[in-house]
């Protein structure tokens, strides 16, 4: 019984992921691209090239080569941060996209969440958190 809600949980969430990858077709972009436009747009237009790769847990080379196709459609720049650190930026045209088209990914979101309780909201973000800490933990040991 374990075992299929554990086969259970791994299959929703590939439905997730597949959603947002149709999300991603719709709008004409890449499943990275969207993944950096979404924290681009939360992090108000601009973030440290590193955050964007910690919080999608994509490989600094994809990051970087969407970054890249993002610059030539002048989407977004990059420019110097602090130290060695590089911040991503929408340039006008990235911003007026990015309310578009992600923007509303946002509102569908904000309108899921929205019809559970606080309680029900912080309980699920508990238990991913903690599947996603066990996870990384047991794929560190046992693999």
């Amino acid at each position: 019984m374990v075992y299929e809600k554990a086969r259970m949980y791994a299959y929703l969430s590939a439905e997730i992921t597949s959603l947002y990858h149709e999300a991603a077709v719709k709008i004409g972009i890449s499943d990275t691209v969207l993944n950096i436009l979404y924290v681009l747009c939360e992090k108000e237009g601009q973030c440290l090239q590193r955050d964007i790769f910690r919080l999608t847990g994509i490989s600094r080379q994809t990051i970087n080569s969407a970054i890249r196709k993002l610059e030539r459609d002048g989407i977004a720049y990059l420019k110097q941060g602090e130290g060695r650190n590089t911040m991503v930026c929408l340039t006008k045209k990235g911003s007026n996209f990015s309310t578009e088209k992600i923007l509303p990914l946002f509102q569908i979101e904000d309108k899921i969440w929205n019809e559970w309780t606080a309680e029900e909201q912080e309980k699920y973000i508990l238990l991913t958190q903690t599947y996603r800490d066990a996870l990384k933990k047991h794929l560190r040991e046992d693999l």
